[in-house]
């Protein structure tokens, strides 16, 4: 009997780490989960791992809370690498044909993706994923998998996605510090999207924006593949804060306020008087038109960093998958009517599907993605050692024949 996989993920965030433990169901399409936890974040900032030790410990916690829920020992997880430092950049590459018979093999791909890799970068910057975009083949384009046709010349373009190397390792240290192995670590703009998006949006043209609480990540969808992604350095904690600086009271209390009366911050202007009770023993009044005032200016901020950056690749209006919003502040209400208006587009909710019992919910976006990140990356490694055996084995047949 063939014992179903169990995979970890944990995604480190800003303002929680959330942790779940997954087991792939044998004759369903979807994922049983066992185990989760999720705890306030700490020595995370703008999406980037800046106190190693202390976030380690927060992994550790959330990770033995999941394993005791679950009732299964892990010793790896895959993990999301977040911040404003990540970079997309676009090359192309161009090789001729190595066989006589121009038949195209798995050798003439990996090379023409190497010449396409041919770029620069800073000592202190790194490539976390390259993914081809299409092949040409004789100047013949928009071609997918190019394995077995023929051609004399063979061409690529790819998007290559990559960060920074110090934030990498302290990622990556921390999770080591909480007495786990890193099984990889994979671009969180890219782990919402697997989670959320669907094959025909991916197809027609989309938008995943993710709203967490330091920052705004988004990624763009065509043809089937990453065309860009981007992160800002503003999120959720930017409204709390300008609350907390606009009614003056301290952060815990503007957080509050921002929880409690979050139908304000976009919705219709009201006049009504609220009262909040401090814990000093003081009380303040303030009318929820002020949250509006407070607010729109931070999320008019988000929209015109998506929109700058959707010029930049000519995608601001041309998107017909539309927008798929997403993270723990995508729950702010009234943001998807907001969302269609500044941006043009038709929008939906975006959360993670198919993985029970856990309900959906758009905070669980990232570590979800990073489940199914983990199994495609699985399953690749799984057929290449099916590759190789296989080839391995059509050589022992043939070294029977030669002398």
């Amino acid at each position: 009997m063939t014992k179903t996989p169990i995979i970890a993920a944990v995604d480190v965030g800003t303002g929680s780490v959330k942790a779940i433990i997954v087991q792939k169901q044998p004759e369903e399409t979807g994922f049983k989960v066992l185990g989760k936890s999720e705890n306030v974040s700490s020595g995370v900032r703008k999406g980037v791992v800046s106190d190693p030790d202390r976030v380690g410990r927060i992994i550790q916690t959330t990770m033995e809370e999941a394993k005791q829920e679950a009732g299964q020992e892990v010793e790896e997880v895959y993990a999301n690498i977040n911040g404003m430092h990540i970079f997309c950049l676009a090359s192309r590459g161009l090789i001729s044909v190595s066989r006589a018979d121009q038949e195209i093999a798995q050798e003439d791909v990996d090379r023409v993706i190497e010449a396409a890799k041919t770029f620069s970068l800073p000592p202190n910057k790194e490539i976390l994923e390259i993914i081809p975009r299409e092949y040409t083949i004789d100047k013949e384009g928009g071609i997918k998998d190019p394995l077995g046709l023929q051609g004399v010349r063979l061409e690529t373009e790819i998007v290559a996605v990559g960060g920074f190397v110090s934030y990498s390792r302290n990622l990556s240290q921390a999770i080591l510090s909480a007495n786990m192995q890193v099984s990889d670590l994979v671009l969180d703009p890219i782990a919402t999207a697997r989670a959320v998006l669907t094959a025909q949006e991916k197809e027609l043209g989309a938008l995943v924006v993710n709203f967490g609480a330091g920052t705004t990540g988004i990624s763009v969808y065509e043809d089937g593949n990453l065309l860009h992604t981007a992160v800002f350095p503003v999120g959720t904690n930017n409204i709390r804060n300008d609350i907390a600086i606009g009614l003056k009271v301290d952060v815990e209390t503007a957080e509050f306020i921002k929880n409690k009366f979050n139908s304000s911050i976009l919705g219709e202007k009201s006049t009504k008087k609220e009262r909040i009770k401090l814990t000093s023993g003081e009380e303040i009044s303030f009318k929820r038109n002020e949250l509006k005032k407070i607010a729109e200016p931070r999320i008019e901020e988000i929209f015109d960093a998506i929109q700058k950056e959707l010029k930049k690749i000519s995608k601001h209006k041309d998107l017909p998958g539309g927008v798929i919003l997403t993270g723990g502040g995508a729950k702010i209400p009234h943001l998807k009517e907001v969302t269609k208006k500044k941006l043009g587009l038709p929008c939906r909710m975006g959360a993670p599907r198919r993985f029970f019992p856990l309900e959906e919910d758009t905070s669980f976006s990232s570590v979800c993605g990073l489940i199914l990140c983990g199994m495609d990356l699985e399953e690749e490694e799984k057929q290449s050692m099916h590759l190789k055996g296989f080839l391995s084995k059509i050589k022992k047949f043939f070294k029977v024949f030669i002398p």
